[in-house]
């Protein structure tokens, strides 16, 4: 019982052994096999615990080509278009703003109906 109780741990410290369980590459009767005869040497274990490292490093360079080719297929032109038309807005909306918030300096006063052209 303590083979097994060990073999949890070892599991529990390299959990990209399940991965395999659950995509079904594997399953813990062989990986169990593996662990009784050779124990936690890592020459045994090399496929299943190096591949995956391997393969982490190849989707985050693939990720980071993906980035640059996105980047070189950006036009400049129409970015900086883009950033003018964005900038004549924002302008537009500070006059609008600006205006609203001036009052006029002569603010009409309507005239008594008793009086004619200032009597």
């Amino acid at each position: 019982m303590a083979k097994i109780d060990e073999f949890k741990e070892f599991v529990k410290k390299n959990p990209k052994l399940v991965k395999y369980v659950k995509t079904g590459e594997s399953n813990w009767q062989k990986f169990y096999e593996i662990y009784d005869l050779y124990g936690e040497n890592q020459e045994a274990w090399k496929d299943y615990l190096s591949v995956e490292t391997v393969a982490a490093a190849t989707t985050a360079a693939v990720g980071v080509n993906e980035v640059f080719n996105w980047l070189k297929n950006i036009n400049l032109d129409s970015v900086q278009s883009g950033v003018s038309n964005l900038q004549r807005v924002i302008g537009m909306v500070q006059d609008l703003s600006s205006k609203d918030d001036t009052k006029p300096t002569k603010e009409y006063k309507p005239r008594p109906m008793y009086k004619h052209f200032e009597d």
